[in-house]
């Protein structure tokens, strides 16, 4: 059984947990990258992307974690369109690489919502 370590906190989207592997996206070309491979139950980490950066693979995700934004940003209305949970303006409490990583969106008290990794 792996143990759950908190790595970030943000607003949550929606009060529902997602479970997956995280991708770090940075680019068009990192989204690219993951069409490619599936994106079936991957959490992506996003810094400042859009919806439309992400319209190619959202309706596949398990959730999306953005370091910036709020619960009224467009990424946080749609992702709760497509019922996929999102923390949104996640201050990150690592500067470890979670590229690939086991990830957990939590939600917490009120709107407060936790971003956990798999040790």
């Amino acid at each position: 059984m792996s143990i759950l370590r908190r790595v970030g906190q943000g607003l949550i989207t929606l009060k529902l947990s997602a479970k997956g592997e995280m991708r770090v996206v940075k680019s068009i070309q990192d989204v690219v990258r993951l069409w490619k491979e599936g994106a079936d139950g991957k959490i992506v980490l996003v810094e400042d992307a859009g919806t439309t950066t992400l319209a190619p693979v959202l309706s596949k995700l398990a959730g999306v974690v953005c370091t910036s934004g709020a619960l009224g940003s467009h990424l946080a209305i749609v992702t709760r369109e497509f019922q996929i949970p999102a923390l949104m303006g996640t201050k990150l409490e690592t500067s470890e690489n979670l590229d690939r990583r086991k990830v957990v969106i939590q939600p917490e008290e009120g709107t407060a919502g936790a971003l956990l990794v798999s040790d």
